[in-house]
């Protein structure tokens, strides 16, 4: 059983939903509005849910060899004393894999790699969809129209097609936090695999990679909309004073690698992911605050559960209701864990606040961050495998 898709969005979620998609015998369309894949973006760390989705999807291994194991590190005050220590070895009993580190471009090749390239078309967008035909939807690219069985919206935070789809919903929500980060020109010297530190209303962090170098990233409180003429000196003078290897990790780094972005989220929760026969993934479906790291994780769950539904329902109604009932519940709740740990973490301001933080985490015991940890990454994935008798993808109830 097999039937046809348009996933419109070639990031994470959209190739990886393209990816399961082909995996169950689907023809798949990816369109992507940018008319050249560049390959920007940072760093990113993968925790077990994600690497688990990773599995089911068939590309687990590939990622765990492009990888870096984060073992050690942990949570550290300006002055480079530790508030909290993470155990990578044991996360790693617990779950079979540690958390890992890789750059975002290279899991997107990754992730390309295990597509066609012709099911890749680049430079034409989707603003809208024509769900007005029964079961099938029409989908209006740059150069005609395409029909599909069905539409995954994974084009991203600021999605035309959610917007369509519930126009009566707010948006996007600016978080009150904006981050800048890049991936150091070469190597550098680091003593742990992943640190965040946290001071009044500001966060640093950094993420090792296997080839020596790293990502780093500064969330700031901020207004929307700020930027810097020369952000490494705007950094420098707000970082500069803090521990080893911060300011190493900012003269490695290019001032033309920095990126700036300020931190949206969709604060008021969709009533449902699927309109129809179109059905939302990824920040589309439920952009979050970077706080727990788990927006990519989440995106990829995304892409399983919707191959595992449609692999083993009868229909493609039934399997999008039950990717609706398991998706929706769990990400939004990730979401809303992620929104109180900024509030909790980096967005803290108040001096009397900070200390009791403080004081609350270096009394807490070493279970504690490990439990912190387990409640959003020990998440069992679906199976693929087909368990009954299915109806073709285009056959209706």
């Amino acid at each position: 059983m097999g039937g046809s898709a348009v996933v419109v969005g070639a990031g994470i979620g959209g190739l990886a939903a393209a990816i399961g998609l082909r995996r169950i015998g689907w023809d798949v369309t990816v369109v992507e509005r940018d008319g050249v894949l560049a390959d920007v973006g940072a760093g990113i760390s993968l925790h077990a849910n994600g690497i688990r989705a990773l599995d089911v999807l068939g590309v687990g291994e590939a990622v765990r060899a492009a990888a870096r194991p984060q073992y050690t590190g942990g949570t550290r005050t300006p002055d480079g004393r530790w508030l909290a220590r993470m155990d990578g070895a044991v996360l790693e009993r617990e779950l079979g894999t540690p958390i890992v580190g890789i750059p975002r471009a290279v899991l997107h090749r990754l992730l390309r790699a295990a597509l066609p390239p012709s099911c890749l078309v680049i430079g034409s967008e989707v603003a809208s969809v024509d769900r007005s035909g029964p079961g099938r939807v029409r989908v209006p690219v740059t150069d005609g129209v395409q029909d599909a069985d069905l539409v995954v919206a994974a084009d991203g935070l600021n999605s035309r097609l959610r917007g369509q789809l519930f126009p009566g919903r707010p948006g996007p929500a600016y978080s009150g936090s904006t981050v800048l980060r890049a991936i150091t020109e070469h190597p550098v010297s680091l003593r742990t695999d992943f640190e965040l530190t946290w001071g009044k209303g500001a966060e640093f962090g950094h993420i090792a990679f296997t080839d020596g170098r790293a990502e780093w990233h500064a969330v700031l409180n901020s207004p929307p909309g700020i930027r810097h003429p020369d952000a490494l000196a705007a950094l420098r003078r707000r970082f500069g004073d803090w521990h080893d290897p911060i300011p190493a990790l900012l003269d490695a780094t290019r001032p033309d690698a920095v990126l700036h972005h300020d931190i949206h989220e969709l604060a008021t929760p969709l009533p449902a992911f699927v309109e129809g026969r179109v059905v939302l993934l990824g920040d589309a479906a439920h952009a979050m605050t970077p706080n727990l790291g788990q927006g990519a994780c989440q995106a990829l769950e995304d892409a399983a559960t919707l191959a595992a539904a449609l692999a083993t329902e009868p229909t493609v109604d039934s399997a999008l209701a039950r990717y609706d009932a398991e998706r929706r519940p769990r990400s939004q709740s990730v979401a809303r864990a992620a929104r109180r740990a900024g509030r909790m973490g980096q967005q803290l301001t108040h001096p009397l606040a900070v200390a009791l933080r403080n004081a609350a985490l270096r009394l807490a015991p070493s279970r504690a961050t490990v439990q912190a940890i387990l409640r959003h990454a020990d998440w069992t994935p679906p199976s693929l495998e087909r368990t009954g008798p299915t109806r073709d993808a285009g056959t209706r109830p």
